[in-house]
């Protein structure tokens, strides 16, 4: 594939700083990021577009989860052993996503989506509050599942990954928004991670762009992670939702042939 002209890395490092802020937030940055590399590199196949959109990512979430971890202290007991199963199913996720069709999971992203939009508008005050659901091993053990499945979905696909832990971690286990995005924070990079892991040695990051963006995702998490904390539980459910919102409208735009 012939190298981007300075154009569209610059409109590809605007797309990153954007991902990066929106995924320090609540997560979701791959509806931002993952569209401007399909735009902009036309020639990448998708493994290539996949790889790519994980080296930059994983400078934002890296960001993110140190700005996170810093200033709200997250419970490491919780976080930990969540990330580290993540980080397995997410290896996992991308060894299937190398062969399964991406087209394949957008009707369920989309089903997803509308029970995770429509629970948090119907339940205005889920996540103000930590009001934990399970302790102990139980507890645990819910994280530890979630991390799983959702890692392989993000190995596999990945756009919406940040918001899904989000939910999970509100909705599930019943932490308020901005623990719950410092646990998923630590829990979305061990995923990205993970992909990398089988993307990079295969040769598949196109590394000028990724560098590119990279820096820039990294400067948009750390933007964002610091305006997160700052402005605390409703701040995150409202962009929570305006994400969850864009996300439909993309998918559904998609499936209905509008775009």
């Amino acid at each position: 594939m012939a190298d981007p002209g300075l154009h569209v890395l610059l409109l590809l490092a605007l797309a990153g700083f954007l991902a990066g802020w929106v995924d320090a937030v609540v997560g979701g940055g791959g509806l931002v990021q993952l569209p401007a590399l399909l735009i902009g590199l036309p020639g990448a196949s998708p493994a290539q577009v996949l790889a790519t959109n994980k080296f930059g990512s994983v400078w934002g979430t890296a960001t993110a989860a140190g700005t996170y971890y810093r200033r709200v202290r997250p419970d490491l007991r919780t976080a930990l052993p969540m990330a580290a199963v993540a980080y397995v199913g997410a290896i996992g996720g991308a060894l299937l996503g190398l062969h399964i069709p991406k087209s394949a999971f957008n009707p369920v992203i989309l089903v997803m989506l509308l029970v995770v939009g429509a629970y948090t508008l119907l339940k205005p005050s889920v996540g103000e509050l930590t009001r934990l659901r399970w302790s102990g091993g139980r507890h645990t053990t819910a994280a530890v599942l979630t991390g799983f499945v959702i890692g392989m979905y993000d190995g596999a696909l990945g756009p919406g990954t940040g918001s899904f832990l989000v939910f999970a971690l509100v909705g599930l286990l019943g932490y308020a928004f901005l623990e719950a995005s410092a646990k998923a924070k630590i829990t979305n990079l061990a995923t990205n991670l993970g992909a990398l892991t089988v993307f990079a040695p295969g040769g598949h990051v196109l590394w000028k762009v990724g560098a590119v963006m990279a820096v820039a995702n990294l400067l948009g998490g750390y933007i964002g992670a610091r305006t997160a904390v700052a402005r605390g539980s409703r701040f995150i459910r409202a962009v929570f939702v305006v994400v969850v919102v864009a996300f439909v409208i993309r998918i559904g735009g998609d499936l209905a042939g509008l775009w």
